[in-house]
């Protein structure tokens, strides 16, 4: 059901160009996940997302565990039929929500007890548990229980986290009883290249079927990002996937492809364009900013997302100004269809061994 090959690679960076088989279809990698946090994402029609590129997109067990909860999805079809999403969905933990969002109340080597950010009622979440709520959702990749913790933090706080990380993910695995979806390790040890070792050696030893690296994004800068990729991915095995989370810019994406990064998500192209900032091959662009008021071009001349084609930048600063919900919904669209765009150039760009000079104009922008 599950299969995953690297089908061509560049010979000046550690780009990989790759495709990834799952029980609900391919993904051409690199690929960047939408994220549907809720069960949807934010303004965006299923059928409208399908058509920015988006093969795989990302839902959020900390939410649909809180609400609706999964035996709810479980009765109403699982996540696919929930959504109306027919291709390939992954679920993160909930890890990184529980310790980002909730007042915690109590940590211990077993489980997480803390406050609902909904009501404030107390919720228990384990390795057990959270690997259950996956099972139940029914996405076609789910990823261990982790311990996330913000940077920058002391070397004893992201060791205990590193140690807890490595035997929740043990439980995880034991806890796993749905055959139809692949597992992910998650690699933590912020920016410590020997905690990144010791828990990348740790995970690959458990032997899951891809690899995700995650906290980061949390605190550190971008070069401290990047050059904890650029030393953990190769402590990866090069036939699984490798997963950066919760990442990023443009700028983000195209250097950590370079560092042989397969799979991203953000929520950045729709919270951005909820908030008026379209990507655009030129750079940001900042709707609200008086100079776009009488402007007939759209956002972006080369782009052929439905905004772009039909819509002009002062028409839709316009509807952020008077607070209209078409305004979000086509500079989302758009964004998404950007992000979408520069993952099949970055494809093409490692499909031809040129990835180094292509994305050095990328690497360039803030």
């Amino acid at each position: 059901m599950f299969s995953f090959s690297v089908t061509a690679t560049d010979k000046q960076t550690g780009a990989r160009r790759g495709r990834l088989v799952t029980g609900h279809g391919a993904v051409e990698t690199p690929t960047f996940m939408p994220v549907g946090t809720r069960g949807s994402v934010k303004g965006v029609l299923p059928s409208a997302l399908r058509a920015t590129g988006a093969e795989m997109i990302l839902a959020n067990t900390y939410h649909l565990f809180l609400r609706p909860g999964a035996e709810v999805v479980e009765q109403l079809g699982g996540l696919h039929e929930f959504m109306g999403w027919d291709g390939p969905i992954l679920t993160d933990s909930g890890g990184f929500q529980v310790f980002s969002l909730s007042e915690l109340n109590r940590i211990n080597e077993d489980e997480v007890e803390f406050a609902s950010h909904i009501d404030g009622a107390k919720v228990r979440l384990s390795p057990a548990i959270a690997t259950a709520v996956q099972n139940k959702l029914g996405a076609d990749i789910i990823m261990a229980f982790d311990e996330c913790v913000k940077l920058p933090s002391t070397r004893e706080r992201v060791r205990l986290a590193v140690d807890r990380t490595i035997r929740w993910a043990a439980q995880c695995l034991e806890a796993h009883k749905n055959e139809h979806q692949l597992m992910f390790g998650i690699v933590q040890g912020g920016t410590d290249r020997e905690l990144r070792e010791y828990c990348s050696e740790k995970l690959v030893e458990l032997g899951f079927g891809g690899y995700a690296i995650g906290g980061l994004s949390v605190g550190e800068s971008h070069d401290e990002m990047i050059e904890t990729v650029g030393y953990t991915v190769p402590m990866l095995p090069a036939d699984k996937p490798h997963y950066l989370m919760g990442v990023g810019t443009p700028r983000d994406l195209v250097a950590a492809i370079g560092a042989g990064i397969d799979m991203f998500d953000c929520v950045m192209p729709t919270r951005n364009g909820r908030n008026a900032t379209a990507f655009t091959r030129q750079g940001k662009m900042k709707l609200r900013n008086e100079q776009y008021k009488l402007q007939k071009e759209p956002l972006d001349a080369e782009c052929d997302c439905y905004t772009c084609k039909n819509f002009s930048r002062g028409y839709l600063r316009h509807l952020f100004q008077v607070g209209e919900m078409l305004g979000p919904m086509l500079l989302s669209l758009h964004n998404l269809h950007f992000y979408q765009w520069l993952m099949n150039e970055a494809r093409l760009a490692i499909d031809e061994n040129r990835y180094g000079s292509w994305s050095s104009r990328w690497l360039a922008d803030d």
